[in-house]
């Protein structure tokens, strides 16, 4: 139940904090006085859609809060789970913030959420019913599930759903994947093709680097073989004395001198250290010159074999769309196993027409159930809402669900059809033959209906006795006390004799502040319920009878 709503900035209300009590709550007030804003900031918090325009005029954004005390049952358990909510002590605070922006936030016990899980919390909360609401009886879907709910289908339906779910799944994976192979079967010349001429290439990781470091060297290799051998002559043959010496030797023979010396100049001894690792510096690197020079290659056939295998692999770069050989190997790769897979599609297409034509005959089972227990409900639940609206001065009507044979969906295979006759003759469908005041009582019939079977722990009527007045309007009040009984039920009404059915009233009234209209709520007490349900019998001006009439009134709820 709702047990504390505090609103700031919406709209005209600056700042309300009031609580709840369980039973039946009245809500009244005169046209304007913002009844209807109450309602949007509740809406609001339950994920109704927000923007800027809600915002008032005291602050930047609006905030509306409010706590709720549940039940949690075994669904609800499972939704708060599935979203990571924390309810254990079966309190939930809702908060959603709007911004100037038009942008909102949401939260539960200050997690935030987004505004999908917030609607989905709101339905195991509150059922709103709004003044327009009566539409509702001529949708074929919300006349099934309240056929549903009174047959006791909710964990049929389930397991229907969660079977359809996975009949649906299987049938949009066959049908992507037989689109899939259609188009492979169109595109195999195409892709072979492509893949041939990839496979030829014989392609290996990293040798265009290979090759155009060896093309650099082909392409230069007389300049290269020139200066090796030139560096080679000049480490090799040096003049001295008219004789030829490598500069190794000479070196070598440097050392042997300075050495002999070096008994009496002990300074030298290093530097003959010295001149030996130069010397064998120097004949490493001619060793090593020399091997380099063996293995330059001067071939005018391997430079083009070079340009023609680099010349291919660019365009292959250019029509594959790829930069580097690595990039066309898992090219070749993708199109080598888009060929391959034909054969397992075509294994994995059989496997899923075989799964999804069992699971059909699973659906049309379980449909075929659900449509015989809806069938079998159906006579009862018709019997019962005629008695329930007889009850409110229709003495003669006619109400019945009509379960029509519908192609197979997410509910089964049955569409329902609510006909409907005040006269208890010639009954038509509801969308053709209610009046306004039939519709509002023929509605709270069957939201009583709803109450007993969904666990609603709140339900919320916006003026569902509209068109009616009098002795209806009384019964009507009667019929949502009952329902108060066992859950919180909230009113908001123009009608006297609903008003004095309520275990609380509270009234919204607009007031000048500042120049500007603030809406505000209030719970009344015993003597100010007479004046408010007076005022309701006789307008502005108060006599002593509709005072008098108002005591009767709330004497008669009393008992």
């Amino acid at each position: 139940m709702l047990k504390r709503l505090q609103v700031r900035n919406y709209v005209l209300i600056d700042s309300l904090e009031t609580e709840f009590p369980a039973g039946l709550v009245i809500i009244t007030g005169q046209t304007g006085a913002g009844k209807s804003i109450l309602l949007g900031a509740l809406s609001l918090l339950l994920g109704a859609k927000a923007d800027a325009s809600v915002i008032g005029t005291s602050s930047d954004n609006c905030v509306v809060e409010a706590e709720f005390a549940v039940r949690i049952s075994p669904q609800l358990a499972a939704f708060l789970e599935q979203n990571e909510i924390d309810a254990e002590d079966g309190s939930l605070v809702i908060r959603r913030v709007v911004n100037h922006n038009g942008r909102s936030r949401a939260f539960v016990n200050d997690s935030p959420v987004n505004i999908y899980t917030l609607a989905g919390l709101a339905s195991y909360l509150v059922d709103i019913h709004s003044q327009h609401q009566t539409a509702l009886l001529t949708d074929r879907k919300f006349q099934l599930s309240i056929l549903d709910y009174f047959a006791g289908n909710g964990s049929a339906l389930d397991a229907y759903r969660e079977l359809y779910r996975r009949y649906e799944a299987v049938s949009s994976e066959l049908e992507a994947l037989e689109e899939r192979t259609k188009r492979a079967a169109s595109e195999y010349e195409y892709n072979l093709a492509r893949y041939e001429r990839l496979e030829k290439a014989a392609l290996k990781p990293g040798e265009t680097e290979e090759l155009e470091a060896e093309q650099k060297q082909l392409a230069n290799a007389e300049d290269i073989k020139s200066a090796l051998c030139s560096a080679q002559d000049m480490l090799s043959s040096v003049l001295c004395d008219g004789e030829e010496y490598t500069v190794a030797s000479l070196l070598k023979d440097a050392g042997r001198r300075i050495e002999k010396i070096s008994g009496y100049v002990p300074a030298l001894s290093s530097l003959a250290e010295r001149l030996e690792s130069c010397r064998l510096e120097i004949e490493d690197a001619v060793g090593e010159l020399d091997s380099i020079n063996s293995n330059v290659e001067v071939s005018q056939e391997r430079l083009e074999a070079v340009d023609a295998r680099l010349s291919l692999l660019y365009s292959l770069f250019q029509s594959y769309s790829c930069r580097t050989v690595e990039e066309l190997i898992a090219e070749r790769d993708a199109i080598g196993r888009s060929l391959t897979d034909a054969s397992s599609d075509e294994d994995r297409k059989e496997a899923l027409r075989r799964e999804k034509d069992v699971l059909f005959a699973d659906l049309q089972a379980k449909a075929g159930e659900l449509s015989e227990r809806r069938k079998e409900a159906a006579a009862r639940f018709s019997s019962a809402i005629s008695e329930s609206v007889r009850g409110l001065e229709l003495e003669n009507a006619e109400f019945v669900a009509d379960v029509l044979p519908s192609g197979l969906s997410s509910s089964g295979v049955d569409a329902v059809r609510f006909r409907f006759s005040a006269s208890g003759e010639n009954l038509a469908d509801v969308a053709k033959c209610a009046s306004g005041g039939e519709r509002s009582r023929l509605m709270l019939a069957l939201k009583a209906m709803m109450a007993k079977f969904t666990e609603m722990p709140t339900m919320i009527f916006d003026e569902i006795d509209t068109g009616v007045s009098g002795s209806v309007a009384d019964k009507m009040g009667s019929m949502i006390c009952d329902m108060g009984r066992n859950m919180q039920v909230f009113a908001i009404t123009h009608l006297p004799q609903v008003a004095a059915k309520g275990d609380a009233h509270y009234l919204v009234s607009k007031e000048n502040v500042s120049g500007r209209a603030v809406s505000s709520v209030r719970r009344l007490t015993y003597q100010e319920r007479v004046q408010e349900v007076a005022r309701m019998l006789s307008g502005s001006v108060l006599t002593d009878a509709a005072i008098a009439n108002a005591e009767v009134l709330l004497s008669q709820s009393r008992n």
